[in-house]
């Protein structure tokens, strides 16, 4: 189902980045025909049965797309196409031909969907008018985070007022880190970006 915001999105975007956006929209309503598009932290996301399926971005010099969950990360680090950098799953994206070809990007799509009906991972990020989720259980801070923000206590102090869901963005972050360096970069970037008062998604917000 399209969306007019998500249109004027696009309109508004470069055109390098109207091409990319156009394409990979395309792909995600063949992929999943009932995909109902929306915004979100200023940028467009799918949702499918009212969950968060993927999302794309626009920026100055490139476009991020990525797929909302753990699951789907676990595939595309398998595959090998999973990029940390972009706020994406892809990477930095600066043309159609930075995408894995149409057959791969559609089969990826159809999986993401095939975890949301199954219920897998942390998909199930519902809208809420139609789903009442209950209470998450406290935000527990990995220790290396922990005893980062103690060192930093400008850090610890804006840290400590977040609201759970915020706090709870930043420790899904680090945690789902595989390798200990990526942990160790995450912790280190988390922190800088917590003193300064940002949020784990302020790039989104300000797209």
């Amino acid at each position: 189902m399209g969306d007019k915001r998500v249109d004027a999105y696009i309109a508004k975007a470069a055109p390098f980045a109207q091409v990319v956006l156009t394409h990979v929209r395309g792909l995600v309503h063949k992929a999943c025909p009932d995909a109902v598009e929306d915004m979100k932290w200023s940028h467009p996301f799918f949702l499918h049965d009212g969950t968060i399926l993927c999302h794309m971005a626009s920026f100055k010099a490139h476009c991020a797309f990525g797929f909302w969950g753990a699951e789907m990360g676990k595939v595309l680090r398998e595959e090998g196409v999973l990029e940390d950098g972009g706020m994406g799953s892809l990477g930095k994206i600066a043309s159609v031909k930075d995408l894995p070809p149409d057959k791969k990007m559609a089969g990826y799509i159809r999986q993401a969907v095939n975890f949301i009906d199954a219920g897998l991972g942390d998909n199930r990020v519902t809208v809420a008018r139609r789903v009442v989720k209950a209470p998450k259980p406290p935000v527990e801070t990995p220790t290396e985070l922990a005893a980062a923000l103690k060192k930093n206590k400008a850090a610890g102090k804006v840290f400590a007022a977040f609201s759970p869901s915020c706090k709870r963005e930043y420790v899904e972050w680090i945690a789902y880190a595989k390798r200990p360096e990526t942990r160790e970069r995450r912790v280190a970037q988390a922190v800088e970006w917590i003193a300064e008062g940002k949020q784990r998604n302020w790039k989104y917000q300000e797209c």
